[in-house]
């Protein structure tokens, strides 16, 4: 299978098992060929963190550091930059782009970029 980054969004349906957790089980499953942003690791904790406390929060940070744990440095940052996405955005996709993998994602701010799975949420009624 090739590589695989999930964005932050992906992290917590999968997380949550909710009913569109499948969409990202196998890039999340697959942790040999899973590259972890640092940014996404911060912003999965800090939404576990402020809903469900510090426990379940420090529970996910351990399970998202399966895959390959990509620090942010000063050429992420710059790769990063050249991206018009907002910041931590900029960062997971040029992580993506930096490892040659496929981003997994429902988005909408990566929607058309290359090697993007984008799978848009429904529209609620």
């Amino acid at each position: 299978m090739s590589a695989n980054v999930v964005d932050s969004s992906g992290w917590l349906e999968y997380l949550a098992d909710s009913d569109r957790a499948g969409l990202f089980a196998a890039a999340i499953e697959d942790a040999e060929n899973l590259f972890v942003p640092v940014i996404s690791i911060y912003e999965v904790f800090k939404k576990v963190l402020r809903e469900r406390g510090e426990n379940d929060a420090l529970q996910v940070a351990s399970v998202m550091q399966s895959g390959q744990v990509v620090d942010l440095d000063c050429s992420l940052a710059l790769e990063a930059a050249q991206h018009p996405l907002p910041l931590a955005d900029s960062l997971i996709y040029a992580t993506a782009v930096r490892h040659q993998a496929t981003l997994w994602t429902q988005d909408e701010h990566f929607k058309g970029l290359p090697n993007v799975r984008y799978f848009p949420r429904t529209p609620t009624p």
